[in-house]
């Protein structure tokens, strides 16, 4: 099971123009709380980084499933929302539930058919109900230290 936290990272950018700016930019970064979840972006981020950099905010995002690619062009996230019909075990009636999924790709026609490959193999019925271009720059997932 993942526990996926949203970090921005706060750092100067140097823009096309030249100039320096100071940019904020999200993350996603597999965790198990909020403090290995800033250890870890740091980690991550360090490599890349020319000068300061901070993590500027940490939260909690529930998704339900991550579909990557390995496509050059697929270089965006998109959220995906899907309705499920699912009966409730105490009353026995029929509820919706919705969960998000993260999919990459290179616009939103390529993510639905992402999406619908990597939704094949469920058995339960679903309607996308939105697909929404997120501004997350990249994924972490968690690395075992004793394989790294």
């Amino acid at each position: 099971m993942y526990n996926w936290f949203e970090c921005k990272i706060k750092y100067e950018k140097t823009m096309e123009n030249g100039l320096l700016k100071k940019v904020t930019e999200p993350y996603l970064v597999d965790a198990i709380n909020f403090t290995e979840a800033e250890k870890r972006m740091i980690e991550e981020m360090a490599p890349f980084m020319h000068g300061e950099f901070q993590v500027d905010d940490i939260k909690r995002v529930k998704i339900a499933e991550l579909f990557e690619s390995s496509k050059q062009e697929d270089d965006k996230w998109y959220k995906c929302k899907l309705s499920f019909i699912i009966i409730d075990e105490k009353s026995g009636k029929e509820k919706k539930a919705t969960n998000l999924v993260l999919v990459k790709a290179i616009n939103i026609k390529t993510a639905l058919a992402n999406l619908e490959e990597g939704m094949k193999t469920t058995q339960i019925d679903y309607e996308v109900t939105a697909i929404q271009e997120t501004p997350i720059m990249d994924v972490f997932h968690y690395k075992n230290p004793d394989q790294a």
